[in-house]
């Protein structure tokens, strides 16, 4: 029995000593072998692979795909002019020596975006510095993005090259600092209404002369209204007085009777009006008279 357990641990132990000498690297990642601590090989193909059982060797992975750095500052930056502006930029890079990225950088992807970080700043900081808010704005932008691409490259190729590959440097966001931003829009602000209150004061000039012109056509409109009433009121009257001419012309006691009626019309318009006359003398009641005579006579 202790035999059998014996023979057991051995291939357990066997095993487990077989499987530390094997390690598979991913298309992803480059696998680098270390030996007491030194580098001893780099494997950039995938597949499985053998190395001497911890602690004579171990291997550390790194990633060999594309990767992307983003800006993670707000400090501002000094234009040619001197205006502080703020940037948002990105970066995507790789690393293409691990051997040399391993000596000069580190063991980890973190802190190669981290000295990348820096050196990306200050070659927009001083590339920025060359140049007008204008140019930022404008296709130059494409130019300053090659020169810091340019300038970023030399450095990381310098005489410790740090076995990484700049592929492409963009600037996604170019402002002004909030200060300057806040003064920008109050005088935006201000200008809108200036404009806006430029346009009201043209609306009610241009309002009052629409008016005064409306106005005065209507007056015309009326006063010439005015006058063809009247001319047709005076032919009206006129027509009439010709008639009644006519009319009483033919016979002159119906024109006295009917003229005294219409004075009795006027003298009695209403039930409160009162006359004191000597109804025996006087002419106005003649045609009153005339007909009582009459009646009786009958």
């Amino acid at each position: 029995m202790n035999r059998l357990g014996f023979i057991f641990s051995t291939l357990l132990l066997l095993v487990a000593l077989g499987a530390s000498t094997l390690f598979v690297v991913d298309q992803r990642q480059f696998g680098v072998v270390y030996a007491l601590g030194q580098i001893k090989e780099v494997i950039t193909e995938p597949g499985l692979n053998f190395k001497l059982p911890p602690p004579f060797q171990n291997v550390s992975y790194i990633d060999k795909r594309l990767l992307t750095l983003d800006s993670t500052d707000n400090e501002p930056v000094l234009t040619a002019e001197k205006q502080r502006v703020v940037i948002d930029w990105y970066v995507r890079w790789r690393i293409s020596e691990p051997t040399e990225y391993i000596r000069n950088v580190g063991t980890n992807e973190a802190a190669g975006a981290s000295q990348l970080n820096r050196v990306v700043r200050n070659a927009f900081q001083e590339e920025i510095n060359k140049r007008t808010v204008k140019e930022l704005l404008s296709l130059k932008r494409e130019a300053l993005m090659d020169d810091v691409k340019n300038e970023v490259l030399t450095q990381v190729r310098g005489a410790k090259p740090w076995g990484i590959d700049v592929v492409d440097v963009r600037i996604t966001r170019v402002d002004y600092v909030d200060a300057i931003t806040e003064s920008v829009y109050r005088r935006m602000e201000a200008e809108r209404k200036r404009v806006a209150n430029e346009l009201r004061s043209t609306g009610a000039a241009e309002g009052e002369k629409i008016r005064a012109d409306a106005d005065r056509q209507r007056e015309v409109t009326v006063a010439n209204a005015y006058r063809d009433a009247q001319k047709i009121k005076g032919e009206g009257d006129a027509e009439a007085a010709r008639t009644y001419t006519e009319a009483f012309g033919r016979d002159p006691q119906f024109a006295q009777f009917y003229r005294s009626l219409d004075a009795y019309k006027a003298s009695f318009a209403t039930k409160g009006d009162v006359m004191v006359l000597d109804s025996s003398s006087s002419d106005f009641f003649k045609t009153m008279r005339g007909g009582a005579s009459a009646n009786t006579s009958k």
